[in-house]
Order: C-alpha cells, then structure tokens, then sequence
C-alpha cells in the first residue's frame, strides 16, 4: 500500500477509531462490527507473529494470511467474513488519510462451497456426547476421545498414538507425536484429565497386546485403536446426535481451530496447538509456553471455559 505521509496512531487508538466508523460512518450492528474488530486483530497477530511491518502491508501479505486460515482448517465462508472485515479496515484507513492505495482491493473472495461446512456447533458437539450410551464397556473410552479430539484439537493419527507416559495429569498437558515425528505440547481441559482417569481403571482391565502397553486408547482386544475404528466411533455419535452433516475426527479439528479463532484466540496460539508445519519452531517441546497456550484455551475454549 501506498502512504500518504501522515503517522499512524498507536494500534489501540487505530482500532478504536475503526471501530467509530464502523458504527457511525457504516452504520453497521454492534455484533458486525465487534466482528471486523476481532478480524483486524487476528490480521496484527499475524503481522506480529511473521515480523511484518502493517506500514507495509501489500495484497501478497493479505494472500499469505488467507492461506494460512485455510491450511488451520478455517472455512471459506469464515475466510470470506475476515476478509471482508480487512477491506473495511483498509477502506477506513484510506478514507481517514492514511493511505492511499487499497491492498485488499485485488483479493479475491474465497470460492464458497453450497455445501453444509464441516464445521460442528458447540450444541451439536455436546449433542455427540449426549448421544453416549451410558453403561457401555467402551463409552468412557469414547467419550475421552472426543472431548480431547475436540478439546486438544489433535489429528487422528496423533490420538491412537497417543502415549499415557506422554500425558502430564498434574499440570494438564500431553506430549504429541505429529507430523515427522516432531513433538509439541498441547493442554488437556480438566474435563478431558477427567474422563482419562474414569476410562484408565477399564483399560487396565484388558489383556494389552505386547507393543501396546503404553498406547492410551485400546481396543476390546487390548490392541491400539485404528484410525478408522476412530472414524467410526466419530461418525456414529454424530447419527445418534441426528448431525446430518459428514462428521469425522478431522471435522472435530476444524471445529477446535474455528471455535477459538472467532472466540478471539490469538492465532499463532492455535497454529502452535495444531501442530501446524508452516509455523514449527526448532525448539524442543519442553521450551514451549504451556502456560500461554493455557490461557488462551481458558479464555477462548467452549469446553475449557466449563
């Protein structure tokens, strides 16, 4: 973007002023524009996080942004939404004399699907969870599983690999295996240590497969669970909830990362959580800021705020 040679404010007065034009110059409802607000936000947390300078922000900065709420698993609807919110921002700050040329005015619009996004309401993920026979041999198993695959927002292959010497219940974390072996540290919600302890005393009472003595999640047969098995269990729930959307373990992922990002959670926090590649430090996991990424559950997460 071009500068007109004014200074900008701080970003607090920036944003409170965006936010005084939105309703009084736009006219736009308070929940619309609180919604521009938290976009802009996430859209500094990403110049922060990549050391990027927003004097200098250019229609390829806005691009790279975009990618990366699609590769956390945010939908285009969703991406559609922020965007609209940054060319508000831009369009504010050319009016106001910041600026003088547009950088969002070239993005083009996330293509949008006619299907139902594979995103799951926070009503539909306790509906699954509802939807768990009670007295079943397996439904403390299974009501584990999602609640740390929605909680801990974990692919499925990082589940059934999950191992009980990698979980931290004293201070509510687990160790987990991602992508090319890499390890990162993610915070279990005190329900989730919960339901972990109330399935351990069944799992002890299988006849474990030799290889699988440390694996969390077993099968009747004391063997690691599949990923498909897990899919299944997934899938299941979600019909006995009457979700008519196509659910599965990744859907509960995406909800996790959607959820957080419109409760105002700081984006490169979910990236970190989520494992995501493009973000990975060389640090090992024991360096990581559990602390942090706790509190931004605390304040963000549904299932972490009960």
């Amino acid at each position: 973007m071009i500068l007109t040679g004014k200074p900008f404010p701080g970003r607090e007065t920036l944003v409170a002023d965006f936010t005084a034009y939105l309703r009084m110059e736009r006219g736009l409802a308070a929940n619309t524009a609180d919604a521009y607000r938290r976009d802009t936000a996430h859209f500094f947390q990403f110049c922060d996080s990549t050391e990027r300078n927003l004097e200098a922000i250019g229609e390829s900065d806005i691009h790279e942004f975009l990618a990366t709420l699609h590769e956390i698993g945010i939908q285009p609807r969703s991406q559609a939404r922020m965007l609209a919110g940054l060319r508000s921002f831009f369009r504010f700050m050319r009016i106001d004399g910041y600026i003088v040329a547009d950088p969002s005015e070239l993005v083009e619009m996330p293509a949008l699907q006619n299907k139902l996004p594979d995103i799951l309401s926070i009503e539909e993920i306790d509906a699954m969870i509802g939807a768990i026979p009670p007295g079943k041999e397996e439904s403390p198993r299974n009501h584990a599983i999602i609640e740390v695959l929605y909680g801990s927002g974990l692919r499925v292959s990082e589940l059934t690999a999950l191992q009980m010497s990698h979980i931290d219940f004293e201070n509510r974390y687990v160790i987990v295996e991602g992508k090319g072996s890499k390890q990162r540290m993610v915070p279990l919600s005190d329900v989730s240590v919960s339901l972990i302890a109330d399935y351990l005393p069944l799992r002890r009472m299988l006849d474990i497969k030799p290889g699988d003595e440390d694996t969390l999640f077993l099968n009747r047969r004391g063997a690691r669970l599949t990923r498909v098995m897990v899919f299944y269990i997934v899938r299941q729930l979600a019909e006995m909830a009457g979700i008519r959307k196509k659910v599965s373990p990744h859907t509960l992922r995406h909800s996790f990362a959607t959820h957080l990002l419109e409760g105002g959670a700081n984006l490169r926090a979910i990236q970190e959580m989520l494992g995501h590649e493009s973000i990975a430090t060389t640090e090992l996991y024991v360096h990581l800021d559990r602390t942090r990424l706790r509190d931004e559950l605390l304040a963000h997460h549904p299932h972490f705020r009960h």
